[in-house]
């Protein structure tokens, strides 16, 4: 009896817990544009590093940043959670573009080199906007 009692707990449990079926979204890299970013660093300081994008619809809304490390290389890119909607209007001029700021902390001597996402070109493949930032001691 207590395994019956149990299995139908479980169950309310689970249909009580049924996925919202309110708004989707799915998640996109959304090209950056621009960047403000010093042209050197001093080891140990802290740098704010502005990006500017630009959200096609009313229906895109920043997430995240992607950003990956490799030894002195930073790939950074603007996750975007673009909302599955019929009711998105077109983006232009002030009202598309968006930034983000973070801060960089400098951890070692030697360059970095910043590799930001804009997009893909003909071919499929990932476009960068590169910087080369030296470090001074």
């Amino acid at each position: 009896m207590k395994k019956i009692a149990s299995l139908l707990v479980l169950l309310f449990l689970f249909n009580a817990c049924s996925p919202d079926e309110g708004i989707q979204y799915h998640l996109e890299l959304t090209p950056i544009e621009s960047v403000d970013i010093p042209t050197e660093f001093t080891l140990g300081e802290t740098y704010p590093i502005t990006v500017r994008y630009t959200k096609p619809t009313t229906c895109y809304y920043f997430n995240s940043l992607y950003y990956d490390k490799d030894l002195n290389v930073r790939t950074i890119a603007v996750e975007s959670a673009v909302e599955q909607s019929d009711n998105c209007f077109d983006l232009s001029g002030a009202d598309a573009v968006a930034e983000y700021t973070f801060n960089f902390y400098v951890t070692s001597n030697g360059s970095y080199i910043f590799k930001f996402y804009q997009g893909k070109n003909e071919s499929g493949e990932n476009i960068f906007l590169e910087y080369e930032v030296p470090v001074l001691d």
